[in-house]
This record gives structure tokens, C-alpha cells and sequence, in this order.
């Protein structure tokens, strides 16, 4: 899955958010690609939101509620996700995007 090459001009005609690629792991229980031109990412390092939908799925097809994961983009992301019915709880390291200050009249 690491050595697939998306075809991005294609990917972003489409009338979605993005594309989610995912396939059972070998050391974790599965993994994912997050590929989103449309809105100007070509790959998402980590996609929590992709997680919400994985997870569900993955929950179906291995009869279980929790999950270890990796996003397999260049920075790669380590997940672990629970699957909670009506919600998905995801949790990880992150790395710190955005230092700053909001000023509101």
C-alpha cells in the first residue's frame, strides 16, 4: 500500500471530500491512505476523520472493538481507535501544527 501512486488529477474531479485507501495490517490491525486534492491536500499525514469511518468498517470485518492503526503517509500517524456503536474514539501523538493568538473584538 506504501508504493501505491495515486493519480491525483483524477482523484481531484471527483465530488468528495477525499479518497480513503485501507487494507488489513501486519503488525497493526489495518491501514490507511488519505488522498484529498479537492481540498488542497494531496495526502493527509493523519486523518482522524478517516478513522471514523474506518473504524466501523474494521469492526465488522474483524469482530472487534479496538484497533491499533497507522496512516501510511510519508510522516506516518499511529492510531488507536475504540469503536463505541454511535461514536469512535481515536487517540495518538500529535505534532504540533500552530502556535498563536486569537484577538475578538
Amino acid at each position: 500500500m506504501k508504493n501505491i501512486k495515486p493519480a491525483f488529477d483524477v482523484i481531484s474531479k471527483l465530488n468528495s471530500r477525499g479518497v480513503i485507501i485501507t487494507a488489513k495490517g501486519n503488525n497493526v490491525d489495518f491501514v490507511s491512505r488519505f488522498f484529498a486534492p479537492q481540498v488542497g491536500v494531496n495526502e493527509d499525514p493523519v486523518t482522524g476523520s478517516a478513522h471514523t469511518t474506518l473504524t466501523p468498517y474494521w469492526a465488522k470485518q474483524l469482530d472487534k472493538e479496538e484497533f491499533t492503526a497507522i496512516q501510511l503517509s510519508e510522516r506516518k500517524g499511529y492510531l488507536l481507535c475504540k469503536y463505541l456503536n454511535e461514536r469512535v474514539e481515536i487517540s495518538g501523538k500529535a505534532k504540533l501544527y500552530l502556535i498563536g493568538d486569537i484577538y475578538l473584538d
